[in-house]
């Protein structure tokens, strides 16, 4: 008997592993270019990190401030990635957020409106202008009821809950993905000849984060163990402003919006402390520099009651707050008891984001490996050493429609691919074998895995504490191979966290090894050992890789060169230039 007989299977020409706005938005573009396509998600539709991008979209509409345009939005990414930024991918993102931005209009995305009747931006850390478009603090969940609708009325074949554990290949191209259902624990084969990652981040492996159960570096893991190159590991974005207060929300986002429509932030004694930081842009400086800031101020004593700091947006009047900010108006007084009509919140330091991910091409989002592509949070290149708040939501458009075209011209270009009957016997064994260990507790080692990088590779790193959580991760390396698991597949949350922690370990282990490796300060990479940028150091990106052996390979790479235009586009932003002006003639050449 042929062993895929004993398996439900799917054939389709693309599949799509995520449903959130990159993967919705991949999902769409291959199906309008005749692709058969299929959706999968581990959780259910519409339940997508993207509805925790709350602030907006960022595009240079220019319909705020007229003297927006993409050259200052590509000047401001890369900016605030510090230069290490797939230069290519930041200008792609620049020109075409804003038709992006117009498509999810005509799509029927009910945008906040200007009295002339355009769609109204506001003001976000780093950027220059005020460009995030928005629906109040509901964007994000504005763009996913948006973009499945439109998914949906195509006809794109969906499946719920339902984790891939492997991807499979054949003769080194991608050729499909084995999974199970979470229900009943049955595994499934999805056929395919191109595949897209649109899985997420990674920051579940933070004791403090704002993400959902979902983000588990799944999508990084699963190209990995394929065989793609993973970039930038170590910028890990920690946003400024999550909920501290009480314990169980901790983490909990609260959106930049708040600062972007005028909250002020201010330590225990009452001082507005952002002007020690930035005292230009205060409040609007970019993400890492905030969240170090409040970090500093705890340090140095002057903290909030409960280790962070007081966001007040009291000033601007109950009825403009409760307009602009309706759900972070919801959010304090359901949760935290907080009126923030009447006074401040308190908001500290949050894992939020991963600049890195998968390795891909520019145009179209390919890996390395043939058939294989990334688009979301779980592709790095295009935020640098730190992501500018509202460009999540612009990358998932811009990179998802360029990965979902480029999969479907794969596929038309390609045969079907064979799966390999030992690569199935082997992806079913990974799963199986839980229920024959007799280690730990899956949960027990992801606490102690969270614990252990948020200590020491947090916001600030020193080389003793990386090192610690290095060799900290090898025995916990040691403890997941023998996860003990109890009771059957059916409902069984304790069998999904053993897969998500191996996903989460690896890439843990490849956040810790870059940081090390990286002997200076940039962006959301701090080092109190290595306390400046150095200008050399912005001449290469970390990369990471699966050697012949199954060991970890890191090594740096050199940045992408900056074409004449881009380096003349860059040079217009002579306050920038001036005091980036060494670090520019090191990194992006002529």
């Amino acid at each position: 008997m042929n062993i895929l007989d004993r398996f439900e299977t799917h054939e389709h020409d693309v599949i799509v592993i995520g449903a959130g706005g990159a993967g919705l938005r991949a999902a769409i573009e291959a199906s309008a270019q005749g692709a058969k396509v299929a959706l999968v998600c581990k959780s259910l539709l519409g339940k997508a990190h993207t509805v925790m991008a709350e602030g907006g979209i960022a595009a240079a509409l220019a319909n705020v401030d007229k003297d927006d345009n993409w050259q200052t939005h590509f000047t401001d990414t890369m900016f605030g990635g510090k230069y290490v930024n797939n230069n290519k991918m930041a200008e792609l993102h620049a020109k075409e957020a804003p038709e992006r931005v117009h498509e999810l209009e005509h799509w029927g995305a009910v945008f906040d409106r200007t009295q002339e009747g355009k769609i109204i931006q506001r003001a976000f850390g780093g950027h220059k202008y005020k460009r995030l478009s928005h629906v109040g603090d509901r964007t994000g969940l504005e763009m996913i009821r948006t973009l499945q609708d439109k998914g949906v009325h195509m006809g794109i074949d969906v499946y719920m809950e339902c984790t891939v554990t492997k991807l499979l290949k054949d003769e080194g191209r991608i050729s499909g993905a084995f999974g199970y259902w979470r229900e009943t624990g049955k595994f499934v084969i999805f056929k395919a000849k191109s595949v897209v990652l649109a899985t997420g981040g990674v920051c579940k492996i933070f004791k403090i984060n704002s993400n959902s159960w979902e983000y588990t570096a799944d999508g990084q893991a699963l190209a990995y163990e394929a065989g793609a190159e993973i970039i930038d590991s170590e910028f890990i974005q920690f946003h400024p402003t999550g909920m501290i207060w009480p314990p169980g929300v901790i983490g909990i986002l609260v959106t930049e919006a708040v600062r972007g429509e005028g909250g002020i932030l201010t330590n225990s004694k009452g001082e507005r402390f952002m002007e020690k930081y930035d005292p230009k842009l205060m409040e609007l400086s970019t993400r890492d520099v905030v969240a170090r800031a409040i970090y500093t101020e705890n340090r140095e004593g002057r903290g909030s009651k409960h280790g962070g700091a007081y966001l007040d947006i009291s000033h601007k009047g109950a009825e403009y707050v409760k307009k602009k900010l309706p759900s972070m108006y919801h959010q304090f007084k359901d949760l935290a008891d907080v009126d923030i009509t009447a006074g401040p919140m308190e908001v500290g330091p949050t894992g939020h984001y991963s600049m890195g991910g998968v390795r891909v091409e520019a145009e179209t989002a390919m890996s390395c490996v043939p058939g294989l592509f990334a688009c979301g949070e779980v592709a790095g290149g295009m935020h640098g050493a730190n992501r500018l708040g509202g460009n999540s939501l612009s990358d998932l458009v811009v990179f998802g429609r360029r990965a979902g075209l480029a999969a479907a011209e794969f596929a038309k270009k390609n045969p079907p691919a064979k799966i390999d009957e030992k690569e199935i016997q082997g992806a079913e064994k990974e799963m199986t074998t839980y229920f024959e260990n007799t280690g730990d507790n899956p949960y027990t080692v992801h606490m102690e895995l969270q614990e252990l990088m948020q200590a020491n590779v947090g916001i600030f790193r020193l080389e003793e504490d990386i090192q610690k959580a290095i060799s900290g991760l090898n025995k916990i390396k040691e403890k997941a191979k023998n996860l003990r698991i109890e009771g059957s597949r059916m409902y069984n949350p304790g069998w999904h966290m053993a897969n998500d922690l191996q996903n989460m370990i690896m890439y843990a282990e490849a956040i810790a090894k870059c940081a090390s490796m990286r002997k200076e300060s940039r962006g959301a990479h701090s080092r109190l050992d290595f306390p400046n940028p150095n200008p050399e150091d912005a001449t290469w990106n970390s990369l990471v890789k699966k050697g012949p052996n199954g060991e970890m390979i890191v090594e740096k790479i050199p940045t992408m060169q900056m074409p004449s235009d881009l380096m003349g586009v860059l040079k217009n932003d002579q306050e920038r230039v001036s005091k980036y002006s060494n670090l520019l003639n090191s990194s992006v050449g002529a």
